[in-house]
């Protein structure tokens, strides 16, 4: 047995062993002497300093943790590579009124960046164009046909965000026509930087800035700023002053959340301010966004990432992917809300998609289980299955069983070869699983990185694709049980989950990808005013000799987690803490992740 593997096994907390979604439970191990040092920064609380200490906290950083600052935190923008280069020249593009296109990703990173860009060019009295490519018909990035269309239709400059670093076909091209392109990235490089008038990207082989956590809005919110230093510099500004960028913020920390990047250094002020300036809704297409999805106003990170966001992204998935960077970027009122209603529309079409190609992959899943219990990875395909949800599926797939997950969709009007889509566990590395089959031609082409991937495929290659799948992830045997932990913070009874607790807890965050939402365990409790809710969720109440506490378990209902939770049965939970107002009344709520026989 491992030390990681003993550690668990000497943690293990109420003795589960395989709870109702498959895992064994641990209680986090925090050094005692360090919570001790950290209690003075919380007030002399022993549970945030626990919760501090679990989090690799360290007490001379313990300040700027919980009470995070852009004036020390931001990252001087002469540290990234090219980053003046591309100043000077997107600066020159303004003053000369060169006609400049923003070339954005899809996504909300994307299309957070592109407004950031847009909003900037406006207060010189600029604009900006757009294109932001079809997902179906031209796939993630920049294209030598998309770069030759803005050529021919007048761009004189391309600016890319959220892609362009691995575009190697489409720079080339670009070069070769006369087409200016600056490169604004954050994804990982390999191999030489390709031609471009500048390339910035924090991840790029060359780079030295230490910011490779960065989303790409907070990257671009870096380079607005260094434009903003040049203006100064040179003694040029607009006859309203310098663009405000700090009123950008609540799409630095947007792009941020939606992205999943990391919590860290300067992500954690991106974050904590932009939420600030998120409950202002002085961004009028946010604002309609807010309206049509039913928040009165955005205030934590649950509102913006799971709700605003899947909102703005379900235009790139199922629809028109240039919605959400109009939305995000206009002034105008009326037509916020028009965007924002098609936004709206278009999430609850997404969302009957994916519900029905979800049933389809966990059967298939559960087949494939049936006859290899071992199998290391799950591939669920179908004919039909938009490639704008595949992604979202997989990652369902992977939550559910634990397993490193791919889904693979095709058909007519969905492109001209099958699409797939990964989501892995910690520990294996699909982006390189998958890279590996298209260098051994079992697939025609993929990549990605550690925890996702995206392939290109025949659907005759399916079977074969699938064998070479299992044998490879065969190998990670030990990453695969480690998956299976769900790791406790602190243990509670239902009595003690009140508001004053939830922002207590609330004090540690902003929480998110590196900074995880706290996890607590309530022993052995009764489930009780059980009922399904919406489609396939399931409301409840735990209750012991401390009281009560209202419950829900998200999509539970048909699955093992429903099963467990039905009236009269004791368990223990495992969940997370969501404070909630009601008709002037606030109240808790436990998030229900897992549950446990007691």
């Amino acid at each position: 047995m491992t030390a990681t593997a003993q550690k668990a096994e000497n943690n293990r907390l109420f003795a589960v062993d395989r709870s109702a979604t498959g895992r064994f439970w641990t209680l986090a191990d925090a050094d005692e002497a360090l919570v001790r040092r950290l209690a003075p920064a919380v007030g002399g609380s022993d549970l945030l300093a626990r919760l501090l200490a679990e989090r690799g906290v360290t007490p001379e950083r313990a300040d700027a943790y919980l009470a995070p600052t852009l004036r020390e935190s931001f990252p001087n923008p002469s540290s990234f590579a090219d980053m003046d280069k591309a100043a000077e020249v997107v600066f020159d593009a303004i003053l000369k009124k060169r006609r400049v296109t923003v070339f954005a990703d899809y996504d909300v990173d994307g299309g957070t960046s592109s407004a950031i860009l847009a909003r900037y060019f406006r207060a010189w009295g600029q604009d900006l164009g757009l294109y932001v490519p079809d997902r179906l018909e031209e796939g993630y990035g920049p294209s030598p046909e998309a770069f030759r269309h803005l050529k021919e239709t007048g761009s004189d400059l391309v600016i890319t965000v959220d892609c362009g670093a691995a575009a190697i076909s489409a720079l080339e091209e670009a070069e070769q026509i006369g087409l200016d392109v600056v490169v604004i990235d954050h994804h990982l490089m390999s191999g030489h930087n390709p031609p471009t008038l500048a390339l910035v990207n924090p991840n790029r082989p060359d780079d030295t800035s230490g910011q490779g956590h960065l989303a790409a809005a907070g990257v671009v919110f870096v380079f607005v700023a260094a434009l903003n230093r040049l203006a100064r510099q040179r003694g040029i500004a607009p006859p309203e002053g310098l663009p405000d960028i700090m009123a950008q913020l609540d799409l630095a920390a947007l792009g941020t959340l939606c992205d999943m990047a990391p919590l860290h250094g300067v992500n954690r002020a991106f974050v904590r301010q932009g939420l600030a300036m998120l409950s202002h809704g002085q961004n009028e297409g946010l604002r309609a966004l807010a309206e049509v999805s039913g928040i009165q106003k955005v205030e934590t990170v649950y509102h913006a990432t799971f709700m605003l966001g899947p909102r703005l992204n379900a235009g790139g998935r199922v629809g028109d992917p240039w919605i959400a960077a109009k939305l995000l970027a206009t002034d105008d009122r009326a037509e916020a809300i028009a965007l924002a209603e098609q936004l709206h529309g278009l999430n609850e079409e997404r969302k009957a998609v994916e519900a029905s190609i979800l049933d389809q992959a966990i059967m298939q899943a559960e087949k494939a289980l049936e006859k290899t219990p071992d199998r290391g990875v799950l591939i669920a395909s179908g004919e039909g299955w938009h490639p704008g949800v595949i992604g979202i599926v997989a990652g369902r797939l992977k939550d559910r069983f634990h397993l490193p997950s791919i889904v693979i969709g095709w058909g007519k009007g969905l492109g001209p070869v099958a699409k797939g889509s990964g989501r892995s566990v910690p520990g294996v590395n699909i982006g390189d699983a998958i890279a590996a089959a298209a260098r051994e031609g079992v697939i025609l082409s993929g990549g990605g990185h550690a925890m996702a991937g995206g392939l290109s495929l025949e659907p005759t290659q399916l079977s074969a694709f699938d064998d070479w799948m299992v044998a490879h992830m065969a190998q990670f045997t030990a990453e695969r049980a480690a998956a299976l932990e769900l790791a406790i913070d602190a243990i509670l009874a239902p009595g003690a989950a009140t508001p004053e607790l939830v922002d207590r807890v609330a004090e540690i965050g902003p929480f998110g990808a590196g900074a995880p939402e706290p996890v607590f365990a309530l022993q052995s409790v009764q489930i009780s005013y059980a009922r399904q809710v919406g489609a396939n969720h399931w409301k409840f109440t735990a209750e012991d000799a401390s009281g009560r506490l209202d419950c829900i378990a998200w999509r539970a209902v048909g699955a093992p987690l429903g099963e467990a939770l039905q009236p009269g049965n004791r368990v223990h939970l495992a969940g997370r803490l969501k404070a909630d107002e009601w008709n002037g009344r606030r109240r808790v709520q436990l998030d229900v992740m897992d549950a446990a026989s007691a």
